[in-house]
């Protein structure tokens, strides 16, 4: 990459890419900016920012768009589309940068990309927006409610017509609004090494606020964090590992003891295996499996800064492969398998346009399948627990139904029975754990324990 690659050429050039090859925009940005950006960590910062912006209002910033054309909206290049994006972003969204800045830069990129009547007409198309900026109008909420909600907070309308049809409209605008918003930064205390209050003094020592979450017994909420969280020498020392509030609480609910034998399957960085390390005072056995290489090297990097032993790595195909790879059983499982990720749309708001709705149908039968392949696994008395970072019913109610049908030895465990009393505002009256992000203020999250009859 050209190290003088400007921070609206950085965000263009990940936009382009996730255009070619849809994936997670802080992958593709990682890999855009290898080299040095000008202006160094607050640069990327900004490139990060417009990133993320525009994945997150992208219809709603398309709509402004259509409202200046005098042509099909189809016509527009993908690469020009971005241009646009990004400057219609910065000139509703972001205060300090002047409109005048958003549409010259504009003009700029679009010179090196295409011809010169595109220039001029993405230069008119900019500045009519500029002029009209005040006057911006959605279609109307009566008639066209499903399309109102979908334009206004820019998301895909058949995703808002699902949970209005399952939630009702205003609990269904209130999750939509959730979606929307930036979220902070949270981190997870490593009490193999220090405990919370401890670790609040260590991070303001370095100038980071961090507030205690509201649920989580080690969670915290970092509030002013500037620059990358691993250049803080908490994190170096291994006193911290970032992990969202309703991630850390689905550990508690498997509950594993010191000494026992865990399965996480689909184990990814490894967020829960090494949480459930804490709790295991690291004393037993995690076996962390996921067909990711590249995930299981970190997660082996993570376990040695936090200064965990007891998790061992396991690469394999859990679908194809998984009771051919292990012959023994273990104590407790967890299962987290691929899903669509709908209630982690805050933190990675391009999966509004990665997923459709038949893949929700299709997610749910993959991860009945996983849950099944781990089964035989368990031991006679042993717990396994499954959980899905998504409020799609297809992948989480539906799920169980269709385990627990094919299984006469599982039984469902009602987590107001055995989880703990500060998660009890979480879980329903059907025994799930269920967080809302319009409700707590966290990721979407779904949880359900099964223990194996003897």
């Amino acid at each position: 990459m050209n190290r003088d690659m400007n921070p609206r050429d950085l965000a263009l050039q990940v936009l382009n890419n996730l255009d070619r090859y849809p994936g997670h925009p802080a992958y593709s940005l990682e890999r855009a900016a290898q080299g040095d950006i000008r202006g160094s960590d607050r640069d990327r910062a900004f490139a990060v920012h417009l990133v993320q912006g525009v994945l997150r209002w992208r219809l709603r910033l398309d709509w402004i768009v259509q409202q200046t054309l005098q042509f099909p909206f189809k016509n527009i290049r993908p690469d020009v589309l971005n241009v646009l994006r990004l400057a219609v972003y910065q000139v509703f969204f972001m205060d300090r940068v002047p409109d005048s800045a958003a549409v010259n830069e504009a003009v700029k990129q679009v010179k090196r990309i295409a011809a010169t009547h595109v220039v001029r007409s993405v230069n008119g198309i900019l500045r009519q927006v500029c002029r009209e900026k005040g006057n911006l109008s959605f279609p109307n909420r009566s008639p066209e409610q499903i399309r109102h909600l979908s334009v206004r907070h820019s998301y895909p309308a058949w995703l808002v017509r699902k949970w209005v049809r399952e939630m009702g409209e205003a609990d269904a605008e209130r999750l939509l609004i959730a979606g929307n918003r930036i979220p902070h930064l949270v981190v997870r205390t490593n009490t193999l090494k220090v405990d919370r209050p401890r670790l609040m003094v260590s991070l303001q020592k370095e100038g980071i606020s961090a507030t205690p979450t509201n649920f989580s017994p080690e969670g915290l909420t970092l509030v002013d964090m500037q620059g990358p969280v691993d250049r803080l020498s908490s994190f170096q020392s291994g006193l911290f590992q970032v992990q969202g509030e309703a991630a850390q609480i689905c550990s508690h609910l498997l509950s594993p003891k010191p000494g026992e034998s865990i399965l996480d399957v689909c184990s990814g960085l490894g967020g829960k295996s090494t949480h459930m390390a804490q709790l295991m005072e690291d004393r037993g056995l995690i076996v962390a499996i996921d067909r990711n290489r590249q995930k299981l090297v970190k997660l082996g990097e993570n376990s040695r800064r936090l200064g965990i032993h007891v998790v061992k790595p396991l690469a394999g195909d859990v679908e194809r492969a998984l009771p051919g790879l292990l012959k023994s059983s273990f104590d407790r499982i967890m299962v987290d398998g691929p899903c669509s990720a709908l209630g982690v749309i805050s933190r990675h708001p391009d999966v509004k346009w990665n997923r459709e709705e038949k893949d929700l149908i299709r997610l749910g039968k993959l991860q009945e399948r996983f849950l099944n392949r781990a089964l035989p696994l368990l031991r006679a008395g042993g717990k396994l627990l499954y959980v899905a970072c998504t409020l799609s019913k297809e992948e989480n109610e539906k799920v169980v139904e269709g385990f627990l049908q094919k299984n006469r030895r599982v039984r469902l465990v009602h987590l107001r029975h055995h989880a703990p009393v500060w998660v009890q505002e979480l879980v329903d009256e059907a025994g799930f754990m269920k967080s809302l992000p319009h409700v707590h203020g966290m990721d979407g999250f779904f949880g359900a324990l099964f223990e194996k009859r003897d």
